[in-house]
């Protein structure tokens, strides 16, 4: 029986907290049905903090200034993260992981990645660089250097910060993203049309999978 082709978009941002995690519990619940299931995975960008300066934030300032938390609110809800990351597989580690930082770049590298099939290998590298080391993603030279992890010349990805035909590409997909009005990260797109909220659990996407499968079979 052929696989049945299905197309998912995560709209995802580098520094969001609950990207790798939705991630994550998606492809858990996608390694249930290979052999059910053709996927075409891809990632849109989306900027949380598109005015955060070069010397970015302290998350811990952003958090409290944003949701007018105190100090033992922050906590909790870091542990909590934390607790939720490590069921996925994902660790966050606050120690090294201060700040958040303006993404453009990062998102540039991304979409240079899927002109050679190597986002999603790109994603698993950016996670662990920010996540748990603590990576400057808004450093154009740590960038350059990562680029060459997956087949991209560093001064190739310095090039493309200032191409006018990059920016270009950059802008229809960030039109693209405000199609599905968007309001929160992370948001699955899949075939274009349908489109999921949140970070889920693998029970919720495995459930939906399910679904998708049966719809398709009818």
């Amino acid at each position: 029986m052929p696989k049945k082709p299905i197309k998912i978009e995560l709209i995802h941002d580098v520094v969001c907290s609950w990207c790798p995690i939705g991630y994550h519990n998606l492809k858990a619940a996608l390694s249930e049905y290979e052999s059910q299931l053709d996927v075409e995975f891809k990632f849109l960008p989306y900027e949380l903090n598109p005015e955060m300066p070069e010397e970015g934030e302290s998350i811990e300032n952003h958090l409290k200034r944003r949701n007018k938390w105190n100090t033992e609110q922050l906590r909790r809800y870091r542990e909590d993260l934390i607790k939720t990351a490590s069921k996925a597989g994902l660790t966050y580690d606050f120690s090294k992981r201060t700040h958040y930082w303006n993404t453009a770049k990062a998102h540039t590298l991304m979409h240079l990645a899927e002109k050679i099939g190597r986002q999603e290998a790109l994603n698993e590298i950016l996670i662990q660089q920010y996540f748990t080391e603590g990576l400057n993603v808004d450093d154009t030279e740590s960038l350059a250097n990562l680029s060459s992890s997956i087949g991209i010349d560093g001064k190739d990805f310095v090039a493309a910060l200032t191409s006018p035909k990059v920016a270009a590409e950059m802008a229809e997909k960030r039109a693209r993203v405000q199609r599905f009005n968007v309001r929160s990260v992370p948001t699955f797109v899949v075939n274009d049309s349908e489109v999921v909220r949140g970070s889920n659990s693998v029970e919720f996407f495995v459930q939906y999978l399910s679904n998708y499968l049966t719809r398709s079979a009818a």
